[in-house]
């Protein structure tokens, strides 16, 4: 199995940055599509970004396409999600996730891997 650690969460502004990464560790981290999901308080998880094996593709929740990208290096067993003009509504607990299953996935169910999460607060 793959153990995943989220980190860089925090406190931004409105219309600030971010980067999360999510380090991988115990299996081959080329073998797993990776996908970011967010869960704010008293809602579901949702999906956010994913991305292939090799990284050559990608996948964007329409809420956050055009501000945040997903990307991967192999060579680091790190996944990353760059987030840029932030909004109050972007703030919840973001989470990694892996699959090894799938070549992308965007569906909760379809990952078998999850991290801890890591907090995102945007205030106004």
């Amino acid at each position: 199995q793959v153990q995943l650690v989220e980190s860089g969460g925090g406190l931004v502004q409105a219309g600030g940055s971010l980067r999360l990464s999510c380090a991988a560790s115990g299996r081959t981290f080329s073998n797993y599509a990776m996908g970011w999901f967010r869960q704010a308080p008293g809602k579901a998880r949702e999906f956010v970004a994913a991305v292939t094996r090799s990284g050559d593709s990608t996948y964007y929740a329409n809420s956050v396409k055009g501000r945040f990208t997903i990307s991967r290096d192999n060579a680091k067993n790190t996944v990353y999600l760059q987030m840029n003009s932030l909004k109050p509504e972007d703030t919840a607990v973001y989470y990694c996730a892996a699959t090894e299953r799938y070549a992308i996935a965007t569906l909760r169910g379809l990952y078998d891997y999850w991290g801890q999460g890591t907090q995102v607060t945007v205030s106004s």
